[in-house]
């Protein structure tokens, strides 16, 4: 047994998933990883997340040290975000995850309606 953070964890792999679990944290990093971006440009990207989700989920990244915040002093202001030396070694398993998601739809299928006529 393990303990971080005041959480009992099996094994290690326990803490990594317990970092990137979240309905919008996978797709945020992998975002990232293709380069810097400012909050509009993510809630672009993530229009299914509410301004409030986002926002959560990006204080959650940033106190993890997954990714880190700039804030820039002009106005309106300006907030960037990126992945830092952590959140780039997640990189190849997001790119690992996306693949397996790639080949595990194309050997099982979509399950979307055709479409009607």
């Amino acid at each position: 047994m393990l303990t971080f953070r005041d959480t009992e964890y099996s094994c290690t792999s326990e803490v990594t998933l317990s970092l990137i679990s979240g309905k919008w944290k996978i797709l945020i990093l992998s975002f990232l990883a293709k380069g810097t971006l400012r909050f509009n440009e993510l809630q672009k990207l993530v229009p299914d997340a509410t301004q409030r989700m986002l926002t959560l989920q990006l204080r959650t990244l940033e106190k993890d040290g997954l990714i880190a915040r700039t804030v820039y002093a002009v106005s309106p202001p300006k907030v960037e975000y990126t992945l830092t030396e952590f959140g780039q070694r997640l990189v190849p398993m997001l790119s690992m995850l996306c693949r397996f998601g790639a080949d595990y739809v194309e050997a099982h299928g979509s399950t979307a309606p055709e479409p009607q006529a």
